[in-house]
């Protein structure tokens, strides 16, 4: 996912319809580094859906330039086809297809690098959808030497460790959320309504009472194929609850997400195959009364028909539910 720090300000937290985001709390600090004003994440309202080059990587000239600090997010487009063959490697053909990002970050000390950083990666709990062992995040030396090559020269090495943290922490949060999605809906729409029409308080119990049932039956966990950043490309909800905000401040205000992340999941589906793409909106919050940074993951499949069948399942049936009193009803009636 893309890269970013805790604010120092005092965000407010989003007041998105429906299911409401899952919040996380970073693991110790994420250093005293943070975006500038002119980020996009700092945009406040409607001025957020408006694409913005102040966070963007300083385009090369004749002249030579300091790389700002500051917001070092891939804001640009995946890399497309090279249009003419090259006998030298292009460097498209270095490029991770699956998460645009080199093959090999060089785990030596970048040029003129004081502080030592560690070179140990860290496995996730995310399978690879090659079914080739579990997803493994870059070492604090890799993050700092990508960063560097991004043009990004004066980021504060002692504080690479620090976002290392935060960007492993919240991809597995992001995860969690997406496996719990598959849990419900990954075996069709019928048995994710059975879970899901009783509202969310009455969800994970049903879910376990048909698990129960099926004995593991046919159970494959969900494996994520490839993963894209998206921070400018703000999703429809995201840019709706912005707009909600500048209407209606007091009930909707909230920064806009700082980031933005579609992840391609393969689902298998009675022995075959099925590409499910979910869309993350990731949001800053109040920060805990210990200075750790608060987060919120508003995760969901995106709006494709069936995406948009099992959000409505899921969220629908939770309002629906708590709206026409399914407890009460379902109450004994009391004896006189």
């Amino acid at each position: 996912m893309g890269w970013f720090w805790a604010e120092t300000s005092t965000p407010a937290t989003p007041s998105a319809a429906g299911h409401a985001p899952a919040s996380h709390h970073a693991p110790g600090a994420a250093g005293d580094a943070s975006p500038p004003p002119s980020c996009p994440m700092h945009k406040k309202t409607v001025d957020a859906l408006i694409p913005s080059s102040a966070c963007q990587r300083p385009s090369s000239s004749s002249t030579t330039v300091t790389p700002p600090s500051s917001c070092p997010v891939p804001h640009g487009n995946p890399p497309k086809a090279a249009e003419t063959e090259q006998q030298q490697p292009s460097t498209l053909s270095r490029l991770n297809p699956l998460n645009y990002m080199f093959h090999t970050i060089s785990q030596a000390p970048a040029p003129n690098q004081t502080h030592a950083l560690p070179t140990t990666r860290d496995e996730s709990s995310i399978p690879k959808g090659d079914g080739d062992g579990n997803w493994e995040y870059p070492s604090p030396q890799q993050m700092y030497n990508a960063l560097v090559r991004k043009g990004y020269t004066d980021t504060d090495a002692t504080a690479v460790e620090s976002m290392v943290a935060v960007h492993n922490f919240l991809n597995e949060g992001a995860w969690a959320e997406i496996v719990e999605w598959e849990r419900r809906f990954g075996k069709g729409l019928k048995r994710g309504w059975e879970i899901s029409k009783r509202g969310e308080e009455h969800a994970n119990m049903a879910l376990r009472r048909i698990e129960a049932q099926e004995g593991g039956r046919d159970r494959e966990p969900p494996k994520l194929v490839r993963f894209q950043g998206r921070p400018q490309d703000m999703t429809p909800k995201a840019a709706m609850i912005q707009v909600a905000s500048w209407i209606y401040p007091s009930m909707f205000g909230t920064e806009p997400p700082f980031d933005r992340h579609d992840w391609y999941v393969a689902r298998n589906v009675n022995g075959k195959t099925k590409e499910v793409r979910y869309v993350i909106d990731y949001y800053s919050g109040e920060p805990e009364p210990t200075g750790e940074p608060v987060f919120y993951l508003d995760v969901r499949p995106a709006a494709t028909p069936s995406g948009a069948a099992e959000r409505l399942m899921r969220w629908g049936g939770d309002v629906w539910w708590r709206a026409s009193g399914g407890d009460v009803r379902e109450q004994p009636a009391k004896k006189n």
